[in-house]
């Protein structure tokens, strides 16, 4: 009964963990095209590169400390061909334990646990930087955000944050020095107001823009959410795993709150709006909920999860976890996750496009490589355990031979539906006279009407805010993009390098414009670096599907969002198009949840002690995994070294998890 309970909740116990705050989004990376705000003549937008040959010349790159190190061509490939680092040249065909495709942040936290669990990982990266949606990158000595610049709860003791994205920090011992701020402001249409991860300023600004009868209301809506927000707190995103083990390793918060949210899981799993329609009527206070579930998810209340806004709100109001900015950028946050991978015996290959997932019987076994040039040499990277796709459900098709998925499984898949895509606005500008109390971070809303309508909502960002370095002297950094609004329609068919996409750029950029001359009314004059992003870049780059912020799961249909297991044997998937669905930190918990289900469940187990009960030998000493370890006459769990967890692999190399029969499988088999 307890393991039907889990799985009718499984949904809700992954998409609780998605708590970010408003000004964050999984804003997909794009290559960039330069223009001199101050030359008529529009620099041509290269394939890989992004920028102009002439600028390119001047890129150092932010990711030296990768395990491949960028690409310092100066020639740029022909389309559709990657560009070699140096000492890349070799032969990249190996075999490993795991290899993971794509090194979005979901797919880096898999490989760091992996690694931290003692399993060869490779991570294989098109691009040649690493980070997927969330890298950074450097242009004439701006160093820009290319994604998310909104992070809740990086910083503090290990065990104190429930941010999935520091829980994998944690386990692998790395960390990103943040500075911390509590607020940002909100441009409506009424006027300019802040908004403060604090309780009590949040009820002030309700009472401010909606009145007396807003504030009533939403006090209500609070009473509503106490249950479920405790009953979305309830697992940290260290438990979840995907099989039976979740039984063990969910043990420890088993209680009356367990019992209590087994009566609400309907409730947290289905749409935020079915709880908001229950008290409030007031127009500007459900528009604003609204506001609030699009910059989180993507879509309106009536489509979002409870469960990813009752926690967002917990997290947010209570204090409990800070608002961090990352010093040097979300570079600084891709840096420290490829150090882990790397501390502990992965690598990340970069400039490495997976043309195809190998099948052996059936079988995923590894995958393809292209071809470096014309006339490079097809080569092949093996997995002995599984493959795990960090690519979009839509990519992860693509990858695939014909007849390897089953076909209602592909035309499922082919047919999610999918959340619009950015327009982005990268600016270096003067900073010389800025306000000293400029703020970061500013959320412009140009109608409540339609909070989804095409340049509706624009989000933007000034970073040298709060780390100055990310400029020269005397310099700003900017980003403003619309998120999950903008139209592939639009851009569908255009040639690149036509006149006519230029113009468009230009067009489809001035909203955003205006919306930074809200806080910087002279930002045109500003100007002397302008970097414009459209679907199309979204959709090259980062190999995105149709450039698409991600999947548009409703929380009406009751399908869910996927778990990382696929009908495919030996294909397994993180990131955005799996549970718990968008977001830095959803994708940081959709790796780890893919890691955890690949281990044996007392690995997992032993995981979890050293993060949820840091700080000694007795904790280790009790820890259920080295019980059980003990038991089976397996070493116990350290966490540091590769032996003990290789052991737990069977003798034809792939990994077992089917709950407690596990021990005697290792007792016996162990070599």
């Amino acid at each position: 009964q307890m393991h039907i309970q889990f799985s009718k909740s499984e949904t809700m116990q992954m998409k609780l963990l998605n708590a970010q705050s408003p000004a964050v989004g999984r804003q997909c990376a794009f290559a960039r095209h330069v223009v001199s705000a101050r030359s008529s003549v529009p620099c041509p937008e290269s394939y890989r590169a992004g920028v102009c040959a002439r600028s390119r010349r001047d890129l150092p790159h932010r990711a030296a400390s990768v395990a491949t190190e960028t690409a310092q061509t100066l020639a740029l490939p022909e389309a559709g061909q990657p560009v070699d680092p140096p000492g890349s040249s070799g032969n990249r065909s190996h075999e490993t334990d795991f290899v993971i495709i794509g090194s979005g942040i979901g797919g880096l936290c898999c490989a760091a646990l992996l690694a931290k669990y003692g399993h060869r990982v490779t991570v294989l990266e098109s691009h040649y930087l690493p980070g997927g949606c969330a890298h950074g990158f450097q242009v004439q000595g701006f160093h820009f955000d290319a994604g998310p610049s909104f992070f809740l709860g990086l910083t503090g003791p290990q065990g104190s944050s429930s941010n999935p994205l520091k829980q994998v920090l944690d386990a692998v011992g790395e960390s990103v020095e943040c500075t911390q701020y509590d607020k940002w402001l909100v441009y409506s249409p009424e006027g300019v107001f802040p908004c403060v991860a604090n309780r009590q300023q949040y009820l002030h600004n309700i009472r401010q823009q909606g009145g007396e009868e807003a504030l009533q209301q939403w006090l209500q809506l609070e009473k509503l959410m106490e249950p479920l927000q405790a009953g979305a707190s309830l697992f940290p995103a260290a438990a979840i795993r995907a099989d039976l083990g979740l039984a063990l390793t969910s043990a420890r918060f088993l209680g009356p709150d367990m019992l209590r949210t087994a009566f609400l899981s309907g409730t947290l799993t289905g749409p935020f709006s079915a709880v908001v329609d229950k008290v409030v009527t007031n127009k500007w206070l459900r528009s604003f909920l609204d506001l609030e579930c699009f910059v989180l998810s993507g879509m309106m209340a009536r489509d979002t999860l409870t469960a990813e806004m009752a926690f967002m709100f917990l997290e947010r109001n209570s204090g409990r976890s800070r608002i961090d900015y990352p010093l040097g950028g979300s570079a600084a946050i891709i840096d420290a996750l490829v150090r882990g991978i790397r501390k502990h015996g992965g690598q990340v290959l970069l400039n490495s496009h997976v043309d195809q997932v190998v099948m052996e019987g059936g079988k995923a076994v590894g995958v393809k490589l292209r071809p470096r040039g014309r006339a490079g040499s097809s080569e092949v990277v093996r997995a002995r355990a599984a493959v795990v796709s960090n690519a979009s459900v839509w990519d992860t098709m693509k990858l695939l031979p014909e007849g390897a998925a089953p076909p209602d499984w592909r035309k499922r898949s082919a047919d999610t539906p999918q959340v619009n895509s950015f327009m982005h606005l990268h600016l270096g500008i003067d900073a010389r006279g800025l306000p000293p109390d400029l703020e970061c971070h500013h959320l412009v809303v140009n109608s409540w009407s339609n909070i989804t309508a095409p340049q509706n909502v624009c989000i933007a960002s000034v970073p040298t805010v709060f780390d100055p370095s990310l400029a020269p002297e005397g310099k700003a950094v900017v980003h403003a993009y619309y998120a999950a609004s903008e139209p592939y329609s639009v851009w569908e068919g255009l040639d690149r390098r036509s006149e006519e996409y230029q113009r468009l750029k230009q067009e489809r950029a001035e909203p955003l414009w205006q919306a930074l001359e809200r806080f910087i009314p002279d930002i045109r004059e500003r100007t002397e670096l302008q970097l414009i992003g459209t679907p199309l870049t979204h959709e090259r780059f980062l190999r995105r599907h149709r450039g698409s912020y991600g999947p548009a799961i409703s929380a009406q249909g009751g399908a869910g969002w996927p778990g990382p297991k696929t009908p495919v044997p030996g294909l397994y998937m993180c990131g955005d198009s799996t549970m718990p669905g968008i977001g830095v930190p959803a994708a940081a918990a959709s790796g780890m949840m893919a890691a955890n289900s690949l281990v044996p469940v007392w690995s997992h187990l032993s995981m979890m002690e050293e993060l949820l009960l840091p700080g000694g030998d007795e904790a280790k000493t009790c820890c259920p995994a080295n019980i059980m370890c003990r038991q089976a006459g397996v070493p116990p769990m350290s966490g540091a070294g590769r032996q003990g967890p290789r052991q737990h692999m069977n003798t034809a190399g792939t990994v077992r998890h089917t709950g407690m029969h596990t021990a005697t499988f290792v007792a016996k088999r162990q070599p």
